[in-house]
């Protein structure tokens, strides 16, 4: 393992770059969180979707389903956006806690729509290049590939340098909810940036009253406590957000990756792992939760110290 290895970052690309480019939108006016989707995206609205919203896809109460089906043979974007276009909600809007990757695809797509840029072209330029992140974005070149870490065997042949997820794979590569990759040193230039209430080294990613809009705590439906796209007190927190303070944030991602991110012990916490080498039966959850004590207890709110 290289220092400057690049991982398959799963579900952080919700929080890394998704989230980020919808709350850029609605700083500039072009979204609003509390309008439907389909007002951005008017196929959405079939099949009883017209009311959800976008701050129900950012905290997953929109009541759509986990994923869509890993069935047929369909590929490419518009493939799956015509799926869940086609899909009916499994409850009503802002009943249910239920973390669904729809939920971002379809941000990823609105984001498209309202930018007039591929999500990949759209963080590249407002996120990533701003930010310094220069080993950050989907689908990595043939030039990092010897960096990249790989991750399963599928249909016997090892995956390297191609997203793990099923389906952010049979869209090309580019989703709303999984298909970055990125490394420590880019996270760390992220999570500072989160830090600075929006800023680093002089570029303003976000507005300091975006970012905290964006981390306050939201309590929804069954005592699960997120802000918007971020995880605070959930099933998918376990070991991360019970050991930091009150109003830490962060989030997970099925490769074995997490960044949590405690404001009032001016800290950050990035773990980088490829569980599923080579046999999808890593967990490592158990190292997650002994990391995130250690530097709990080094680095507590009253004796902050910038990591």
């Amino acid at each position: 393992m290289r220092l400057d290895a690049i991982f398959d970052l799963a579900s952080l690309t919700k929080v890394v770059a998704t989230t980020i480019a919808v709350m850029q939108l609605a700083e500039t006016g072009r979204l609003s969180l509390d309008a439907p989707v389909a007002l951005y995206w008017p196929a959405f609205a079939a099949h009883g979707k017209d009311e959800i919203t976008i701050r129900q896809l950012l905290t997953h109460t929109s009541g759509l389903r986990p994923d869509l089906p890993d069935s047929g043979t369909w590929s490419g974007e518009s493939s799956a956006l015509a799926r869940i276009a086609a899909e009916r909600p499994l409850s009503p809007p802002g009943s249910e806690f239920v973390y669904s990757d729809l939920n971002f695809i379809v941000l990823g797509a609105v984001v498209e729509r309202l930018s007039g840029q591929s999500l990949d072209g759209y963080t590249q330029q407002h996120i990533f290049t701003p930010l310094g992140m220069t080993d950050t974005g989907f689908n990595p070149p043939p030039e990092q590939l010897s960096r990249v870490v790989p991750t399963d065997i599928e249909q016997g042949t090892l995956r390297w340098g191609q997203v793990q997820d099923p389906t952010a794979y049979r869209m090309g590569g580019v989703a709303g909810h999984a298909g970055l990759f990125s490394t420590a040193d880019d996270l760390a230039r992220f999570c500072e940036m989160l830090l600075n209430r929006g800023s680093l080294d002089g570029v303003q990613i976000l507005r300091p009253d975006t970012v905290a809009l964006m981390t306050s705590p939201i309590t929804l439906p069954g005592g699960v406590q997120r802000g918007l796209g971020w995880d605070m007190a959930s099933p998918y927190a376990t070991g991360l957000g019970t050991e930091f303070s009150p109003g830490s944030y962060g989030h997970t991602g099925y490769t074995g990756t997490a960044l949590w991110i405690d404001p009032a012990a001016d800290t950050f916490l990035i773990i980088l792992t490829s569980r599923l080498h080579p046999d999808d039966q890593g967990d490592a959850r158990p190292l997650r939760q002994q990391v995130a004590h250690v530097v709990a207890l080094v680095f507590p709110p009253d004796v902050a110290s910038r990591q």
